[in-house]
Parts: structure tokens; sequence; C-alpha cells
């Protein structure tokens, strides 16, 4: 039997340990989605637990169909997005990249940690320039591990149209993480 399928159960009928494990099942992997989304840790928890409380919300009238994992993405998932509509002003790449290296001290980083921050930079800047859609399957596929069906699911969309988001996505990334990409493509 589906141990999601035991959890609701016995969270619908009150069971406190129920939802406990409910949510260290779920809860890190919700949490990564939401700092993959928005950026900021402190906001990602905030948007974390505001999404179990949603689903804790709603369990009375929830029925275990598809995977509970795949309706806790989609609530966190519009919670990111209202909260990214909420905070119009985006910082620039340059902006940001000046904040993360005064945030770190580089002068006591080795060499490597420095290379691993510059590279992260990079990609979360490239990321931030894709299409939403295309940011979005690329968050669920390779931040938070879903399979194609379960991205598809949870964003209401057909299998072949994950596919082909991530396949843009992947040559919009490769172009712009190539040394001096930025400026030849003028993306």
């Amino acid at each position: 039997m589906d141990l999601d399928l035991v959890l609701i159960r016995r969270m619908k009928q009150g069971d406190e340990e129920a939802f406990d494990l409910f949510v260290r099942k779920y809860y890190r992997d919700i949490l990564v989605y939401c700092i993959c989304r928005c950026g900021n840790r402190e906001e990602a928890q905030d948007l974390t637990q505001e999404t179990f409380i949603r689903f804790f919300a709603r369990l009375s009238a929830y029925c275990h169909r598809e995977k509970a994992k795949n309706y806790l993405y989609t609530i966190a998932r519009h919670l990111c997005l209202d909260y990214l509509k909420k905070r119009k002003e985006m910082p620039a790449p340059e902006r940001e990249l000046t904040e993360k290296l005064e945030q770190t001290d580089l002068n006591r980083e080795s060499s490597a940690d420095r290379e691993l921050l510059l590279d992260r930079i990079a990609i979360e800047s490239a990321l931030k320039k894709l299409p939403e859609e295309q940011r979005e399957a690329v968050i669920l596929y390779y931040f938070s591990g879903l399979k194609l069906r379960e991205i598809a699911e949870t964003l209401g969309i057909k299998t072949p149209l994950v596919k082909y988001r991530l396949r843009q996505a992947k040559n919009v990334l490769r172009q712009l993480l190539q040394p001096g990409g930025e400026e030849e493509d003028g993306i």
C-alpha cells in the first residue's frame, strides 16, 4: 500500500505523528524547490511552510489520486509565482554578483571555492534569463529530481511539451554559459 495514502488517511483522522512524518518526508524537496525559484533562503523557508499549511488546510477535501508530492509542488509553484510577482524589482545580475561576493570573504576562500561560487552565480544568472516555463521545467527536473511524467502532472501539461521545454532550456543555457555567450547571442 502507498505510504502517502496511509499517512493521508491517518492525518485526516488527526494523527499528529502522521503529520510529522509527512512533513519530514517532503520538507527538504519543497524547500530546495522554493530556494531555486525565489533565490532567498529565508523567503523559501516561509514559502515551504505556507505550502504545508495550505496542503493541510485542504486535507479534508484532498483525494489521493496522484502523488501527494506533485500536489505539494503545485502549491509551492503558485506560492513562488505570487512571491515573485510581489517582488517585482529584480536586481540586475551584476548587482547580484556584487552582493554575493561581498557576503563571501573571497580572500579567505580557496581558489576552488571561489570558482565554485562564481560558477553557481553564473548558473543562477543564466537560469533567471530563461523564459518562465523553461525555468520551471529545469528546476523541477534537475533540482527537484522529478520525472518527466511528474513534471507534466505538476504543470498540467503533456510530457512531450516538458521534453521540448527542457531541450529548449538546455540550448539557451549552453549558449549563456559559454564564455562570451551572452554578448554573442544578445540574450
